[in-house]
This record gives C-alpha cells, structure tokens and sequence, in this order.
C-alpha cells in the first residue's frame, strides 16, 4: 500500500489555513483546501475498514473513492450496516441504482433532518431505541470552514438546559427546535442528558454532496451499533467554542491519518 506521506504533510499545512467565509473567496485555500491536497488519495479496502473504526472523524478522506469501492470495503470489512444499506433506509435507492456521484437530490441541511434519516437507518437495522439517538452539531466555526459534529444517545424528547453560550439564560428545547440538535452534558438541574457515541470535526466541504452525508450517516450508525462511546468530547467542545477549533482538527487529523496508514 503506498503511503502518501507529502500529501499528509500538505493536509496538516492546508488544515491550518483560516477561510472567512466557506462560500466566500477565501474558502478554496482555508481548511476545504486540505482535501484538494490529497484529491488523488483512494482508500484501500484495508483503510476502508480502518476508517469504519475511526467513526466520522475519517469522513473527509472517502471524498475520492467511488461509491461501489466505499460499500464493497464496508461489505469486505463485514461493516454492520453497509452504504448501501444507508441508501436503502435513508432514501429509497440502491447504489446500483443511483448515478456514480452518490446524488438523489437529498441533501440534509439541517440536522434535526440529519437525523431522522440517522434514525431511519438503526430502524431497519433492528435498533430497539432507535429514535433515541441524535446527529448534533456545534457550528461556531462555520464561517471558518469547519464543523463540530456529535453523535449522541438522548431519552428526553423535551429539555430545559443552561444556554451552551451565555450561562445566564436558561432555555427550553423541544425535537422542533434547531438548538435541541446540540450536544448537552446535563439538564439546568445537572442531570445528566447525552452520552456521547463518537465526534469529529468535518470541514464543510466534506460533508456537503449527499455521498458523504450518507457515508457520514453509516460511520454514525455503525459507531452506535458497534457500541462505541466516547469520553473526550465535552472538553473538545469548550475549545472549539473558544475558538480552538483548529488545535482539535489538527490533533483529530494527525490521529486519523496514523491510524488509516494514510
């Protein structure tokens, strides 16, 4: 397997570049500009399968495998739930049906919808609690260029929480409301609320074609059926809220990098 060690160290440098705005000018030499640098990078099956351990931290870099060649390495990887199993349960469609690009026109936007189709995928796949489980999202740093995404298990549909960003407000949320899709570690009264299934964060670029919000869904899905928990995550968030979002994509890139032989 060749590894693309001048591409990792492109990445890195690319990672570290600030976008002012994701769609402005800017945005082609911030933090999308890191993928750019590893454009030709296809995952082997044995990355593939690699990439299903590192959960949705691995998610930029399927960008440049085809569709079949991604769910042919989960079906080698004996993944539990398979991206063709997502397209089936989220949209309907078998890849073998579908064009190359992954495309249905089915782009999630938000992630109260993020989730419903996360949800739809464990109900096929037999999750008892299945709507129990949520795909949130910090987006402090989305001008930047970057996401914090989380995978969380919740039981309350209703929840009356300390504001993530001014401590003195208190407020209610219910699964209508946008701010319900962010990650909580307690209630107002310090019950604790979410537990955390997996993280990572995803420059916006990388997860905006439905190929990659659907290979975004199976890595989530496979991480709750697998079992995975995740007990770093809360002091992730307080960095990147601080604007450290940076630091925690440059630690989480070097991680994943070494760990897919990339």
């Amino acid at each position: 397997m060749k590894k693309l060690t001048m591409a990792t160290g492109l990445s890195l440098s690319l990672l570290l570049g600030c976008a002012s705005n994701p769609s402005g000018p800017n945005a082609s030499h911030g933090l999308g500009g890191f993928f750019r640098g590893v454009a030709h990078l296809v995952l082997s099956p044995v990355q593939i399968a690699a990439g299903l351990l590192e959960g949705v931290a691995s998610l930029p870099y399927y960008a440049s495998t085809g569709l079949h060649k991604i769910n042919q390495g989960m079906i080698e990887a004996q993944a539990s739930i398979t991206l063709d199993d997502t397209y089936e349960a989220a949209y309907g469609k078998r890849i073998k049906d579908i064009n190359v690009d992954g495309d249905t026109n089915e782009q999630f936007r938000r992630m109260k919808h993020a989730t419903a189709y996360l949800q739809k995928i464990l109900k096929q796949h037999g999750v008892v609690d299945y709507d129990k489980y949520l795909l949130t999202s910090i987006d402090t740093a989305n001008r930047q260029g970057a996401t914090l995404f989380a995978v969380v298990y919740r039981l309350r549909t209703s929840i009356t929480v300390i504001d993530k960003y001014n401590p003195k407000i208190t407020r209610k949320f219910t699964t209508k409301d946008r701010l319900f899709y962010e990650p909580y570690r307690e209630d107002f009264q310090g019950t604790p609320l979410d537990t955390i299934i997996d993280w990572a964060g995803v420059p916006i670029e990388s997860y905006q074609s439905q190929k990659l919000q659907a290979v975004m869904l199976t890595l989530a899905a496979n991480a709750i059926v697998n079992g995975k928990r995740r007990i770093d995550y809360w002091q992730a968030e307080a960095e990147w809220i601080n604007g450290n979002f940076k630091t925690i994509l440059k630690q989480q890139n070097e991680q994943t990098t070494r760990s897919m032989k990339i």
